[in-house]
């Protein structure tokens, strides 16, 4: 398996504006904050072993801190804590992505019907510098940033709301939604999620909060149908026949 190094789990050099503080600014904190934002960025794949002692010297804190910070993420569920093996990266499966979806259908939609009834100009003007970022990222291949930014995006909405807790339920389900993607994603387009991105805001600068939750759970659908959750279930015989050799 893929281990954990320090640029792998380097927190970003310049983090979203509109990032979700989860807690204060200890150590602790710090790693769970790193690792977090090493999976939403797909820099973390599932799977991978994190041995206390390589994070331990990564961060220069001790052991108890950064088991401390694996047992956060276990409970948040992007780790696994295995007994005599170890902690792992979470590897979701096909039920669980199942569910994850369908929370975050259920909490964005109202999320957004909220927002069309108190949202400002000038956060439909931030919305806007969102997404010219978010642009800015795709066209140029930033596949690190643009990740970052389509993530981020959900959690911007939450936070105009002025509500933290939502923000961080939202951050913690973005999270485990970058893991599925990690392992069942096909082939997901970036600038497609950012049209979707564009034509909420609209719907949200025009206050019409029946199109927003249509478009927002239309997008999420969208997202959910770019992974691959129905495998075809084949025959045992199927799968072990040698495939014939042409001549």
């Amino acid at each position: 398996m893929p281990r954990a190094t320090s640029s792998t789990l380097a927190a970003p050099a310049t983090a979203p504006r509109h990032a979700v503080k989860r807690g204060g600014s200890t150590a602790t904190q710090r790693i769970v904050d790193a690792i977090t934002s090493a999976i939403i960025e797909r820099r973390l794949m599932p799977g991978t072993k994190l041995a206390e002692q390589q994070l331990a010297g990564i961060f220069s804190v001790s052991r108890t801190l950064v088991r401390q910070a694996l047992n956060q993420l276990s409970r948040d569920g992007l780790v696994t804590l295995e007994p005599s093996r170890g902690a792992f990266v979470a590897q979701p499966g096909i039920d669980e992505a199942r569910q994850v979806f369908e929370v975050r259908r259920m909490l964005e939609a109202a999320m957004v019907r909220r927002l069309c009834g108190c949202i400002t100009d000038a956060q439909v003007a931030a919305l806007r510098a969102h997404l010219k970022a978010e642009a800015t990222a795709t066209n140029r291949s930033d596949v690190r940033g643009r990740t970052r930014l389509l993530a981020d995006f959900h959690t911007v909405l939450a936070k105009m709301l002025g509500n933290d807790v939502l923000a961080r339920m939202l951050l913690d389900l973005l999270s485990r939604s970058s893991l599925i993607a990690l392992m069942y994603q096909s082939s997901q387009s970036a600038a497609h999620s950012h049209q979707q991105h564009a034509e909420i805001v609209d719907a949200l600068e025009r206050r019409d909060a029946r199109a927003a939750v249509r478009l927002l759970e239309s997008h999420l659908a969208s997202v959910e149908r770019d992974l691959h959750l129905d495998p075809r279930a084949h025959g045992l015989a199927a799968v072990l026949e040698p495939v014939e050799s042409h001549r």
